[in-house]
């Protein structure tokens, strides 16, 4: 745990690996979202602000018959996003 960057107040588990900055709830957005990271494929700070975005975009053309509406669970992302 440690004190969000922009929110000294603020305890939070979030540590961007990359930078090696803590980022709270509030703050929780990657910095550099097309530079290259390393550390991205096991990121909790991409995946709960990109890929939460992604997921929710996913979810919507599902339920709107636009995406994959078999009911199986699975959406197949436009464009290559997952």
């Amino acid at each position: 745990m440690g004190k969000c960057v922009n929110h000294p107040e603020k305890e939070t588990g979030y540590l961007c690996s990359k930078y090696g900055r803590y980022l709270c709830d509030d703050c929780l957005e990657c910095r550099d979202p097309k530079l290259y990271c390393k550390f991205r494929s096991a990121c909790a700070i991409w995946f709960l602000g990109k890929g939460a975005q992604n997921l929710e975009q996913c979810t919507a053309e599902d339920n709107s018959g636009t995406g994959d509406d078999a009911g199986d669970g699975i959406c197949i992302m436009k464009g290559g996003k997952a």
